[in-house]
């Protein structure tokens, strides 16, 4: 599948804004089975200052930085990505997941041991026991690792409601799992803290899903939006596998990935500070549109 892809944030500011520093991440990653063959980012008003790098985790940035007095910035982050089928292993044979959180705990450089750093906690996604708990009913002894994650994948999809009105950004891991309400954003995170406190490395993956509309509705412009779920490492041999526990499927063709790291504050989208007072409003619009593969 080919995808244009049209990422839009406005800051409108309440006051003047004369001096604002801000990191995006909003280039589509090149994968075995993802490509960008072209990606733009138009900025207003026209920054001083720009460079772009990878961070830790390979996640491509756009450091900029704009001067003189403006009150509104909007970015705009264009792409062509082609995404192409993954063939992933059948869940019945992959190893049991007491192996593959063994291997992930060795001190050797092997990437078994490289996939362990995203076994532990991190700024939004705590490791407890009440999260091992809720899990311990999909990780029964010897399961296989791809089996049991989706288990528990479809049950934070059959316990959890989507309700973009239960959670903030500011709400606590624990407090979804109490809940069962929240977003993508949420699930993600709340799969990730369960299968952290297991000792499984697991990461938290940023994106696009492109959605279908409803049978005779035309698709509305920005009704696609920014997308989060988790990636799974399950040996050295399969390496790692998507998971969407909002849609409880395993990502294909439909999901297009941005970045990942150990949760949502590695991936921001855009992140910045400004030099100036009074308040922000925030709007984000996000287009996803199938293209034909002949063009």
């Amino acid at each position: 599948m080919r995808y244009l892809l049209s990422h839009r944030t406005t800051y409108t500011y309440q006051s003047t804004v004369t001096v604002s520093h801000h990191l995006a991440r909003l280039a589509p990653r090149s994968l075995p089975s993802q490509r960008c063959p072209w990606h733009v980012i138009d900025i207003s008003p026209t920054p001083v200052g720009k460079s772009v790098q990878s961070d830790i985790y390979g996640n491509i940035t756009t450091y900029f930085e704009c001067e003189g007095a403006h009150s509104k910035l909007e970015v705009t982050a264009r792409s062509l990505v082609e995404v192409t089928p993954t063939k992933l292993p059948h869940p019945d044979e992959t190893p049991p997941w007491e192996t593959v959180r063994n291997a992930c705990s060795s001190e050797s450089l092997d990437p078994s041991s490289e996939a362990g750093a995203f076994r532990f906690a991190s700024p939004l996604v705590p490791t407890a026991k009440e999260f091992a708990d809720y899990a311990k009913a999909d990780f029964s002894p010897s399961r296989p690792i791809l089996q049991a994650t989706q288990a528990l994948m479809q049950r934070i999809f059959t316990d959890c409601e989507f309700n973009p009105t239960a959670t903030d950004i500011s709400t606590p891991v624990s407090q979804v799992l109490r809940q069962k309400a929240g977003v993508c954003q949420d699930f993600a995170h709340l799969m990730l803290a369960c299968l952290r406190s297991l000792g499984l490395p697991a990461r938290y993956v940023s994106g696009y899903l492109e959605t279908t509309p409803p049978p005779g509705q035309a698709k509305l412009i920005g009704s696609d939006a920014s997308h989060a779920w988790v990636s799974v490492f399950c040996g050295e041999e399969i390496g790692w596998i998507d998971a969407d526990p909002t849609n409880n499927l395993l990502p294909n063709e439909r999901h297009i990935t941005l970045a990942w790291g150990r949760d949502f504050s590695d991936v921001s989208p855009l992140r910045g500070v400004t030099l100036g007072t009074g308040s922000q409003s925030l709007s984000v619009q996000v287009d996803v549109t199938p293209e034909p593969d002949d063009l």
